[in-house]
């Protein structure tokens, strides 16, 4: 008999890949050249893709572990490349740069990974209330 995902599962599962694969992208275009996700931020988000991805492959009834995942991991994705924009930017301003597609899709996957988490909450199961 096959189980049914839990409500968000299949939104982790791409919210993961997309941190997964933002991190190893370019995450920032200068004229010097691109600088990838991996020689920095980008590898955490690479990593609590994987992450995302786990918690995506759990059997529903252990959603609240894959709820937790998905917070964890939309933290570290969204912060992360809106520090990597504010540390450029004081750095150079916004003159001579561009943000490469890996900053976005990291980005971008944190927050399918916020709506994840808030989908596995609310559609977690409630407990019955006891009547005394």
């Amino acid at each position: 008999m096959r189980q049914r995902r839990a409500p968000g599962q299949l939104r982790l599962l791409a919210a993961g890949a997309f941190m997964a694969l933002g991190g190893w992208l370019p995450w920032v275009y200068t004229q010097a050249g691109a600088v990838s996700g991996a020689v920095g931020g980008g590898l955490w988000v690479f990593y609590v893709g994987m992450l995302a991805i786990a918690g995506a492959l759990l059997p529903p009834r252990l959603h609240r572990v894959a709820m937790v995942q998905a917070a964890l991991s939309a933290v570290v994705a969204i912060v992360l490349p809106v520090w990597q924009v504010v540390h450029v930017l004081q750095l150079v301003g916004v003159q001579g740069w561009l943000p490469g597609p890996g900053l976005v899709l990291s980005a971008f996957g944190g927050v399918l990974a916020l709506i994840a988490a808030r989908q596995l909450h609310s559609g977690a199961p409630r407990p019955a209330a006891v009547a005394g």
